[in-house]
């Protein structure tokens, strides 16, 4: 969600990278690292107990639209990543875990009414919904001006912006976001932060922030 981020929760994951990114260049006696994880399944809001429990009810299991996809990783994946990301960080890195290719979530949801011993469309109904404001089909891990970089660790790969961030550019980025948060701003705060990171090093005052 940090990559193109579409909401308020995707930018915050973009501007916690940036702040990786800029400590990693400029702290040299604590070693700041991030992960960029795909949806754990099993975990708290996935997606796989809310179909779960829709098949328990006898549906309808609900998909928003027929071509969404999403990265998956389990538990134990999501653990490993940040467990080795420890031991590879030299400080300022992103880690990503090679997810495969995405899923379909109208095939995941098709899987498991099938595990359930039901057969989709009869004995359980899959209905498409619209997408929620700001939920975008298809999730990317790596932006424009990134490069996948391979690590010491299999299936644990490094993203690699071309041009770094300025540290002192995210520092008075973040002093202008909190002017706004103290302002109580909270109708244009959203839609702001969303802006400038569409742009990261960009111009603040294109978009509202420059105080």
């Amino acid at each position: 969600k940090a990559v193109y981020p579409k909401t308020a929760m995707g930018a915050s994951k973009a501007l916690a990278e940036w702040v990786v990114e800029a400590l990693g260049q400029i702290e040299h006696e604590t070693t700041f690292v991030a992960v960029r994880f795909g949806n754990v399944l099993g975990s708290s809001g996935s997606v796989v107990p809310i179909f779960r429990e829709q098949i328990a009810r006898g549906g309808p299991v609900t998909v928003t639209d027929p071509e969404m996809t999403r990265y998956f990783m389990t538990i134990p994946e999501a653990a490993q990543l940040v467990l080795q990301a420890g031991a590879l960080a030299e400080g300022g890195e992103i880690f990503i875990l090679d997810m495969g290719e995405p899923v379909k979530i109208v095939d995941l949801a098709n899987n498991m009414i099938r595990l359930a011993g039901y057969e989709p469309g009869a004995g359980i109904a899959v209905e498409f919904t619209k997408p929620r404001p700001g939920e975008k089909l298809h999730e990317e891990l790596i932006g424009a001006g990134e490069d996948l970089h391979p690590t010491a660790a299999k299936r644990i790969n490094r993203a690699v912006r071309g041009t770094p961030l300025d540290p002192e550019w995210v520092e008075s980025t973040l002093n202008a976001l909190e002017h706004l948060v103290m302002a109580g701003d909270e109708a244009n705060l959203a839609e702001r932060v969303v802006a400038l990171i569409a742009a990261p090093g960009g111009d603040t005052a294109a978009v509202g922030l420059d105080g």
